[in-house]
């Protein structure tokens, strides 16, 4: 249990809350402390098919055989496709770490863009050296991303102004109830990696079916008060007006003398998005190879060099990634073009976990999380509902280009995974087979 919580609440704290934090107090002043708190355990529920899924299974395969089991075969492929969009999610990282640069050296900001691009380069160039160099870079970066928020949190929560639950300018629900949800969801993208790390180590996990889910739980509370701490500091220090839609290094050069304002920027804004990007080229990589072998992508993609680097997905997997930054979207219209069909897909899983106690009755009688029938049945509606609630109010706030590019990269998804099936590039019996055997896995697994 020990390791399932280091584990998940190193993966589960990253850039997001560096990135985005300035945007939710935009949307509702103060009461980002909720939002923070709240929206932990609201992206818990948004994620809940990882958790009864751990407690009733033990798929080697983590997130992946859960899909595979829950999934028809055009989510199936709708969800491959949406892994791609993922690799968009890459140029809000290299934009966020120049933001943090430009606020000690002013001079970078007129060349946005063209920074990013150059960051984002020099990342993927290092992926060539392999997992382990990745690693290394890693592991350094996320001591010095702990130490960063610890200093943040010390030197920020006594210089808290008087008056913080007041009702004056930028405080509590400043944009009512519609910019609390609208805060909610954009502050999901911070929020919602409880779940990920553990269930992807099931395998390795003593009585996973009791420890992963348990684990989730204790990951989400201990997330809470970190994230409730961080912004306490980001929304009570200054005015609302400096802080809205600004990152930690304002409120970081109010509270910090200059030597550690600079040493909390490069180490903490920067280590903790570096890290995150470093995580994301080294994590997709290998989906995309498997997405590309099951026959979603053309045979092309399958193409390595001699030492195994599989350069046409790295390629098309840099070209998405610096295009929203060629275009120009914003940092948090990328957010959100990443997140709404991930919060549909997630819509899809939660309602489709009503099936599994009826599907797997045994499973279900063993389940570390079993209950009533109805209860079950209202806490997942209720998961389904909160993945849509923050799809639609990441929709809602939009601007119309974004709105048109969301809705093109939801047909196109849909398209791509509907063109493969017709054709024949990937066969359902095959998927059938796959899911199959996912599942007497899990069961075989269930005996030992």
């Amino acid at each position: 249990m020990f390791n399932i919580f280091g584990l998940g609440l190193g993966g589960a704290i990253g850039s997001g809350i560096f990135v985005l934090l300035g945007y939710g107090i935009a949307y509702t002043g103060r009461s980002i402390l909720l939002v923070c708190v709240g929206g932990c355990l609201f992206m818990l529920l948004a994620y809940m098919y990882n958790v009864i899924m751990s407690a009733m299974f033990v798929f080697k395969g983590g997130d992946y055989s859960q899909k595979a089991l829950l999934f028809n075969p055009l989510m199936t492929g709708f969800s491959a496709a949406v892994t791609l969009v993922n690799s968009m999610a890459m140029s809000s990282y290299a934009l966020a770490v120049v933001g943090y640069i430009a606020s000690i050296a002013p001079a970078v900001q007129p060349y946005t863009r063209i920074a990013a691009i150059i960051i984002m380069t020099l990342f993927f160039a290092s992926s060539i050296k392999g997992s382990r160099f990745i690693t290394l870079l890693e592991n350094a970066m996320t001591v010095i991303l702990i130490a960063a928020i610890a200093l943040f949190v010390v030197f920020g929560l006594p210089r808290i102004q008087p008056g913080y639950f007041s009702n004056a300018d930028g405080g509590f629900f400043k944009g009512g109830v519609p910019g609390f949800f609208s805060a909610i969801a954009i502050m999901g993208w911070a929020c919602q990696g409880t779940t990920m790390a553990p269930v992807s180590l099931v395998a390795v996990t003593e009585k996973p079916k009791h420890t992963i889910p348990i684990g989730i739980l204790w990951v989400t509370l201990a997330l809470a008060v970190i994230y409730g701490a961080m912004s306490i500091v980001a929304a009570g220090v200054l005015p609302y007006d400096k802080v809205a839609g600004a990152n930690l290094s304002v409120t970081a050069q109010a509270i910090f003398p200059k030597s550690i304002y600079v040493v909390f920027v490069l180490g903490g804004g920067v280590c903790a998005i570096a890290t995150s990007l470093l995580g994301g080229i080294a994590m997709l990589r290998y989906p995309l190879m498997k997405i590309a072998d099951d026959g979603w992508l053309p045979a092309a993609f399958k193409k390595q060099t001699k030492n195994g680097y599989p350069w046409v997905i790295q390629l098309t997997f840099y070209i998405l990634s610096v295009l929203p930054i060629v275009l120009g979207f914003s940092l948090d219209s990328i957010v959100s073009l990443v997140m709404i069909p991930c919060m549909l897909m997630n819509l899809y899983l939660n309602v489709a976990c009503i099936t599994l106690p009826k599907r797997y009755p045994e499973q279900w009688k063993k389940c570390a999380l079993r209950m009533p029938i109805p209860l079950y049945n209202v806490v997942c509606v209720l998961s389904a509902l909160c993945a849509g609630i923050v799809a639609f109010n990441l929709f809602k706030d939009l601007k119309p280009k974004d709105m048109i590019a969301s809705l093109v990269i939801i047909a196109v998804c849909a398209g791509l995974s509907v063109l493969r099936l017709k054709t024949g590039a990937v066969k359902r019996e095959d998927l059938k087979a796959n899911r199959e055997s996912i599942v007497a896995q899990a069961l075989a697994d269930d005996e030992l």
